[in-house]
Formats: structure tokens, C-alpha cells, sequence
């Protein structure tokens, strides 16, 4: 995973640099599968965005109005209780310390880390190494520009409820976090030290992702994130494959219904050989590019 790896957290859960910055006017990909009386539209987010980039109109404003409803990856609850799940399932009050966890070498990292980012050395000391990788992987974002209120998600969300048409989540928060979770203590750490590793190049690679985001480019963002995350097969397997195939799962049920859904879920899922759409032409389902 290396230096993508806190890209990767922000395109599927979650900048001077010398990647082109992404155009105001962006057209992502999108895709649509359909039959006699149902059309349900695949979109790819990017939970991190910068304000003034121009994406939610065209043929993807289009397929968002012809929609009765909006399914995301997860429809987040309210601050407190979304941090009263990520306080019992991401920190620990007793046992050892996060840094007392890790190798000499990492946690010494993990030090140089967080005072980087203007952290305090402890600030982490409680948390689970899979909420610090995440944790971590934001942060230099947010000091770019990057803001999940900007991101997609809360775009469509926004949308939604003002057109009055219902929203809901392939998940719930805490099955989400339970992916994270559910990660063995090795792969905890794996992808601690992976994202530390990574954190000087996360505005760069994510300025790349996004420029291949806008430009409807799926292939090259693939081989930006996917081909990285799937570096480490139990990472790859909780977050990414078995989620694409329990949402390919239910989305060729959704088909017995009639009606149009707009799906948007993490560009990383809607990219390569293991993405949703693959998943789809295995249950013998045909997903057409939208041009536009």
C-alpha cells in the first residue's frame, strides 16, 4: 500500500505537489444498470473534496432527479452517537497503549507522526491501531482543503433531503467501523505503519486520485488505489470484496422492484476487476457506462 494507502482510506471508508490539481469542472464516472421497469445509476464518490469543484450537475444531476431514492455505503447518525461508537469500538481505557503495541520503530514513528501534525506524542495512546490509521489518514487532508462536508456524500445527502426523497445505507455505522474492527491485530498494525508511511505523499496521491475522479478516468483511479490496497488480502477482502459483492447482493434483488435508485459508494468500489460492477456481470447482470 505505501504512500496511497491514506488515499485509499479516504476514497473507500475516506495537495506543492506535482500532480495537476483537479479541474473546477469535473464529470465523474457514472454507470447504470437497467431493465423493463428498473434503473438503478452507480456513482463513485470521493468522501473528500475541496470546495468549487463542479460535479454534481450534467448526466449525473440528471440520473440524482430521475431517482425516487439514494442508497450510500452508510447513512452516518449524529455526532454524539457517532463518537460514542467509535469510543467503544476504537479506544481501549485499559491495557497497553497504542505505542506499546508497536515495534520500537514504529511507535517511534508514530511519535514523529502526530508532531508533525501538530499532535501531541500521547494523543493516540488509547485508540486501536486501525482508528489511528484512519485518524491519521484525514489529517494532512483536512490541512490541504480536503473536508468530508465538501465530499459527496454529504452533497447528495444534502440533495436528497431537500428534494424529499429518502436516503439509505448499504450499513450501518457500526457495522462499518466492525469491518475495521474486525481486522486481525497484525493487519491493525500493518495498516498503521503502512499509512505513517504514507502520510508525506497523502496530498499528492489524493491531487491524483481526484484529477482521475473528475475525469471519469475509473481505470487509472483503479490502478492509483485498488491495486495498493489490495497489497494487504485481509484489508482488501473486509473493506473492499466481500462489501462489493453484498452490495452487487442487493442490488440485483433491488432489480425485482420496480422503481430508479441512485447508488453512491466509494470510487475505489466502482473501480477494477473486483469492483461492483464486475460483481454484477458474475450474477449474469449488464452495467453500461452513462456517457456524457
Amino acid at each position: 500500500m505505501r504512500r496511497l494507502l491514506p488515499v485509499a482510506l479516504a476514497l473507500l471508508a475516506l495537495a506543492g505537489c506535482s500532480a495537476k490539481p483537479a479541474a473546477n469542472d469535473a464529470d465523474p464516472a457514472l454507470w447504470v444498470v437497467r431493465d423493463d421497469d428498473t434503473t438503478i445509476y452507480l456513482f463513485g464518490t470521493v468522501h473528500m473534496l475541496k470546495p468549487g469543484i463542479s460535479w454534481f450537475d450534467e448526466s449525473v444531476k440528471a440520473a440524482f432527479d430521475k431517482s425516487d431514492t439514494v442508497m450510500l455505503e452508510v447513512v452516518l447518525p449524529g455526532d454524539a452517537e457517532m463518537g460514542a461508537l467509535v469510543a467503544e469500538l476504537g479506544t481501549s481505557a485499559s491495557g497497553p497503549s497504542l505505542p506499546e503495541q508497536l515495534s520500537a520503530e514504529d511507535a517511534q514513528k508514530l511519535r514523529k507522526a502526530l508532531e508533525g501534525l501538530g499532535m501531541a506524542p500521547t494523543a493516540l495512546d488509547r485508540s486501536e491501531p486501525w482508528l489511528a490509521a484512519t485518524l491519521l489518514a484525514s489529517m494532512p487532508l483536512q490541512k490541504l482543503g480536503y473536508t468530508s462536508k465538501d465530499g459527496a456524500e454529504a452533497v447528495l445527502t444534502a440533495a436528497a433531503k431537500k428534494a424529499g426523497k429518502p436516503v439509505a445505507g448499504f450499513e450501518t455505522a457500526r457495522e462499518q467501523l466492525g469491518y475495521f474492527d474486525g481486522l486481525s491485530m497484525a493487519a491493525q498494525r500493518a495498516l498503521l505503519a503502512e499509512t505513517i508511511r504514507g502520510l508525506p505523499d497523502a496530498g499528492k496521491t489524493l491531487e491524483q486520485a481526484v484529477s482521475a475522479w473528475s475525469a471519469g478516468d475509473a481505470d487509472r483511479l483503479a490502478a492509483l488505489i485498488n491495486d495498493d490496497v489490495a497489497a494487504s488480502p485481509e484489508v482488501a477482502d473486509a473493506l473492499l470484496f466481500k462489501r462489493n459483492q453484498r452490495w452487487a447482493d442487493w442490488i440485483a434483488k433491488r432489480m425485482a422492484q420496480p422503481g430508479t435508485v441512485f447508488v453512491a459508494v466509494g470510487a475505489g468500489h466502482l473501480a477494477g476487476n473486483a469492483g461492483v460492477q464486475a460483481e454484477l456481470a458474475k450474477r449474469g447482470m449488464t452495467v453500461e457506462r452513462v456517457a456524457y
